[in-house]
């Protein structure tokens, strides 16, 4: 496992990269840069994260003390999280194995769907160094990760239609199999439950104009600053640092968002190298797979976001069992774009149904949170302290908690063998549920075609 995981990942997965360039035939001053910037995307992200932690800590500690709250989990957001799976040659394997299992499905057109969306492929990978990390070995995990891919590529070619009605694009290519749309299942699920509501899609709200009413209040600076002064004021710390603590949360929130943007340029001549060889074999496909960030231009992915944050700050204070303080995931990404997709933008019914479904995100990442602590420390390179440290609105939180529960199940336990094979039947009955009900919205939407 420590081959695929830990003290050699970093070295493995620059040796890898640099030879899938070199056989690309990457000119060598794009491969240097790749290399440097991925590296320093890395160092920038630990640098950071353990100057946050060495300020921030001190902070939390007299919140915990005030208040009671068992709140030592610190949320990173989606960076550090996809730092510790891209310097893992674990994530290289998932990679090569998905784009045959990609090919494979086009071939038996079992998918329509040329999944180009590369840098992405480090949420299955996240999932499946998760169940190694609790106990599963490496061939469990592989079975695991195929298994979501596939029911990733299935929903890919399900949303297509919805993509086109919310983008009003019929004849465009586009779809995604990011993975926060495994999400869409629950969502469905209590998007019927909302159905009992009476005239709940009388009330709705104009999305755009509040877009343009919250301006810069919504901004990441802005939800850093304002969450800093809160923990501050319920810490009971001195002015002085109630508005340092402010600022250096705020920064933070630019810096990471930055960072997260060097990542994935520094993987963009890899990510070219592979999407022009798939090209070149000429496999069968009608639909293109590529991050949920097409949809970015509808509104109400942002309105909802604005309007969930300050819910996922209360909901983390107030939850039983929840360890962690929402920062990095406060701009809820990894909820809003499933919401959008299966409401099809009612923005009422995604904002009942995101405060509904914000627990399972939290206590995911409560659970989750040893593993990415445990994996950051060994890219730190040294013994530095940096506590607990988690993402608050990761995508696949089930995902997530099923890939705890394979882990664990390995001991050989029969009652929790049972419990996690209980846990997987449910996720397939929900999600062949889910597939039944789109296949009714797209046969709805090819008669209003015709």
């Amino acid at each position: 496992m420590s081959f695929f995981t830990f003290a050699n990942g970093l070295s493995v997965v620059c040796i890898l990269l640099i030879i899938v360039m070199i056989i690309g035939k990457t000119h060598f001053t794009k491969i240097v840069e790749s290399i440097i910037k991925f590296l320093i995307a890395i160092m920038a992200t630990t640098s950071l994260v353990s100057l946050l932690m060495q300020t921030y800590n001190p902070d939390i500690a007299k919140l915990v003390a005030k208040t009671g709250l068992n709140l030592n989990v610190i949320d990173l957001g989606w960076t550090p999280a996809a730092i510790i799976t891209w310097t893992s040659a674990y994530n290289l394997l998932v990679l090569l194995v998905m784009m045959i299992v990609n090919v494979i499905l086009l071939h038996y057109h079992v998918t329509k769907t040329l999944d180009v969306d590369v840098f992405d492929i480090w949420h299955l990978s996240f999932v499946g160094l998760l169940a190694m990390y609790m106990g599963a070995n490496i061939v469990v995990s592989l079975i695991f990760v195929i298994a979501l891919g596939i029911l990733k590529f299935i929903n890919s070619d399900l949303m297509k239609p919805t993509f086109n009605d919310l983008m009003n694009d019929q004849k465009g290519p586009m779809t995604s199999t990011h993975m926060n749309y495994l999400m869409n299942p629950i969502v469905m699920l209590l998007d019927e439950i909302c159905n009992l509501i009476p005239g709940i899609d009388k009330i709705n709200f104009n999305s755009t104009k509040l877009n343009k009413a919250v301006g810069f209040w919504s901004s990441k600076f802005a939800t850093g600053f304002f969450l800093g002064i809160l923990i501050g004021l319920f810490g009971q710390i001195s002015l002085k640092d109630i508005f340092g603590l402010a600022f250096l949360l705020g920064a933070f929130m630019e810096l990471f968002n930055l960072i997260g943007s060097w990542l994935t340029s520094s993987l963009d001549p890899i990510i070219k190298v592979i999407t022009d060889h798939l090209n070149k074999y000429g496999v069968n496909m009608s639909f293109v797979g590529l991050d949920w960030a097409f949809l970015s231009s509808r509104p109400e992915v942002w309105s909802v976001a604005n309007i969930l944050a300050p819910c996922l700050i209360i909901e983390a204070f107030l939850l039983p069992g929840n360890r962690i303080i929402p920062l990095g995931g406060l701009i809820a990404m990894g909820i809003t774009p499933s919401l959008l997709v299966v409401t099809r933008g009612k923005v009422f019914r995604m904002i009942i149904i995101g405060v509904v479904e914000i627990p399972i995100f939290l206590w995911s990442a409560t659970l989750t949170a040893p593993f990415i602590t445990s994996m950051f420390r060994n890219i730190l390179l040294n013994d530095t302290n940096i506590g607990m440290i988690g993402s608050a609105t990761k995508e696949g939180p089930i995902e997530q908690l099923l890939a705890i529960m394979i882990g664990k199940s390995s001991a050989g336990d029969l009652k929790f063998i049972a419990l996690t094979a209980g846990a997987i039947v449910v996720y397939l009955l929900l999600f062949f549920w889910y597939r039944g009900r789109m296949k009714k919205r797209n046969l709805a939407y090819q008669s209003e075609t015709n």
